[in-house]
């Protein structure tokens, strides 16, 4: 999700403003860059609860702990005199998700040495900060024991439009707001036709993705029979506005082609003189024709068409960079291993073409197939002669080459950035994602309670 958006910028007089809107990603293969973004839950160290946004009766809220890092470097962002948000002027922000999950966004990093040290300040930031409140953070793709009913809301004027329109698209839309935390990683484009190939390798490797972080195989205290719940979640939130994108592999993708598909996704809301107008299920095609019925007249500005970005989630979604979306939440040690995945498949020119040649011939239907089967079944799912675990094994040992490639090393230890890929290696050798370790220890140790999650796995 995102900070309160502005209602400035150019008015838009055509299509062909949009589509140079996502051009202008494109950039010299030299300034590529990493941008790294993970949630994680809040919860209350005795009771093991959600945080609620204001605090009271001696209990810190998530007020408090936004307050606390603003003491810290940290500019708030309000709405409605509350604050919402943070940001730093390097371009780093912590935004507030529907139900109270704290995001870093992460500033746009030259290499993972720089990414993992941000992901590792900002945790320890966190952590001495929730200290003295009494609270503290976990990573997983889905809350292990919390039910609808008790999640809060936050007081952000998107998530209440969001809240009634949802019910009306999915039956798990509203678990998707406040139930679920992920992962991503947002990377760079040269050029139209590397977009293309990046965004196509993107899609079809998702799967593989979800099966090496699949963590979420718990509801209500209880295994749900899946791997990664968050991602089943998907498949029943918003057909509109989710997916695999089958039309990203068909000729002629460009970036006009994904604007098309952007216009035609329903929107949720319009941003004016400080309010949101609830606009959910509206066009924005009329309202570039000025007959969006909330603002008779009106066309749009392209400040609209940034926050209409922002209210797209399929499991890769492009604005001026690519964003990889198929991770759920995590340990700590394994946050950075995501945006190595990445960096080592579509950053180093013999890295994406093997990573397309592995995909290229990847049905339409095998993709479908993958992405289904990954929610429940994780590496085990099947694939052609083989399973999922075979071939992440191969997709690892592409993006291997690829951080070797780069060879850019870290001033303490000399090592290069591979060294961020050992939490997935550990994974496909032994088979147990986060998500089976779980379960395992759930049924061996734990007495089939989800309670010591919050201990053991707690950032």
């Amino acid at each position: 999700m995102s900070a309160p958006p502005t209602d400035k910028g150019a008015p838009i007089e055509s299509k062909d403003q949009l589509v140079a809107s996502l051009e202008a990603g494109c950039k010299p293969k030299n300034a590529l860059r990493i941008g790294t973004e993970h949630e994680k839950f809040v919860f209350t160290n005795h009771e093991h609860a959600p945080v609620p946004y204001e605090g009271g009766a001696g209990r810190a809220g998530i007020r408090d702990l936004l307050e606390g890092l603003a003491g810290r470097g940290w500019e708030p962002v309000y709405e409605n005199d509350r604050p919402v948000a943070l940001k730093k002027p390097d371009g780093c922000n912590i935004t507030l998700e529907p139900g109270g999950q704290l995001e870093l966004s992460g500033a746009q990093r030259n290499n993972l040495h720089e990414t993992c040290g941000e992901v590792n300040g900002h945790l320890a930031e966190m952590a001495r900060v929730a200290r003295p409140l009494d609270v503290s953070m976990l990573g997983m793709g889905f809350t292990p024991d919390w039910t609808r009913a008790q999640m809060p809301w936050m007081p952000k004027g998107r998530y209440g439009i969001m809240q009634r329109y949802m019910p009306r698209v999915g039956n798990l839309g509203l678990d998707m707001m406040l139930r679920t935390c992920t992962v991503q990683v947002n990377l760079d484009f040269t050029s139209e036709a590397d977009m293309v190939q990046k965004f196509r390798v993107g899609l079809a490797l998702q799967p593989i993705t979800t099966a090496l972080f699949a963590n979420s195989p718990f509801t209500e205290g209880r295994p749900n029979g899946f791997l990664s719940y968050r991602s089943h979640i998907w498949t029943d939130t918003d057909p509109d506005r989710t997916g695999m994108l089958p039309f990203v592999f068909e000729d002629g993708m460009s970036f006009e082609r994904y604007v098309d598909y952007v216009l035609d996704v329903p929107m949720y809301f319009v941003y004016r003189n400080g309010r949101y107008i609830d606009c959910a299920g509206r066009s924005f095609r009329d309202f570039m024709a000025g007959k969006l019925p909330e603002l008779p007249g009106e066309t749009p500005l392209m400040s609209d068409w940034q926050d209409h970005l922002t209210t797209l989630f399929p499991e890769v979604r492009l604005k001026t960079f690519l964003e990889m979306r198929g991770a759920d939440g995590g340990p700590w040690n394994i946050l950075c291993a995501l945006p190595a995945l990445w960096t080592g498949l579509l950053y180093a020119d013999e890295a994406q073409e093997a990573a397309w040649d592995l995909v290229k011939d990847w049905t339409e239907e095998e993709r479908a197939e993958m992405r289904a089967g990954v929610a429940r079944y994780g590496l085990r799912t099947p694939f052609r002669d083989r399973t999922l675990r075979e071939v992440a094994r191969e997709v690892l040992k592409i993006a291997d080459h690829g951080l070797k490639r780069r060879h850019i090393m870290d001033g303490t230890f000399g090592q290069d950035e591979r060294q961020f890929l050992t939490a997935l290696h550990r994974i496909v050798e032994s088979g147990e994602t986060p998500a089976d370790e779980k379960l395992r220890r759930y049924h061996q140790e734990w007495g089939q309670s989800v309670d010591p999650i919050y201990k053991l796995y707690a950032y």
